[in-house]
């Protein structure tokens, strides 16, 4: 018997910078297929907008915008970053309001150092580094309103984009 595949889901991967939550929605969104928007946090606040991050931060409609196309518009929608629910906390009471079911939440629950150690491994390494990361740094930054499920250290990229998948996508 073939198992269907659900569609028009919402996948948030969040966690502390450094922990992997780039990687994985990448990969996931391959996993997943054509037709799979990828909203990066850091790319709508950083790049197109160019905004510091805080509460009611001018990134917070555009991103609610993009989660609403994504829903209208794609099979799926990978919302990931760091996204402090204290700055954020609007964007998730959407979230919640308005696809409830249809998300997926996850959340990296790593220690600070291994977040360093796995900066130290990325393209952008230069840019940023250890003294910006502590500065950022929320210790279970859980939403507590939408079910997150926690992603691990020992957990490899792959592992995760597994689990999401078969979560999100296979009844």
């Amino acid at each position: 018997m073939k198992m269907e595949l659900q569609e028009n889901v919402l996948i948030i991967i969040r966690g502390n910078s450094g922990s992997g939550k780039s990687t994985v929605a990448k990969a996931l969104q391959r996993r997943i297929g054509r037709n799979t928007l990828l909203i990066p946090q850091d790319v709508v606040r950083r790049e197109m907008l160019w905004v510091k991050d805080g509460v009611g931060n001018e990134a917070l409609p555009l991103l609610q915008n993009m989660v609403q196309y994504g829903m209208e518009h794609c099979k799926a929608v990978i919302l990931e970053g760091i996204l402090n629910v204290e700055y954020y906390e609007e964007l998730f009471s959407y979230i919640k309001r308005e696809f409830g079911e249809q998300v997926y939440a996850y959340y990296y629950d790593i220690s600070f150092e291994e977040t360093v150690n796995r900066h130290k491994t990325k393209p952008n390494k230069d840019e940023f580094g250890e003294e910006e990361m502590h500065r950022w740094w929320r210790d279970k930054d859980y939403i507590g309103f939408l079910p997150e499920r926690t992603l691990t250290k020992d957990m490899s990229v792959e592992e995760v984009v597994e689990l999401i998948y078969r979560e999100a996508f296979i009844e």
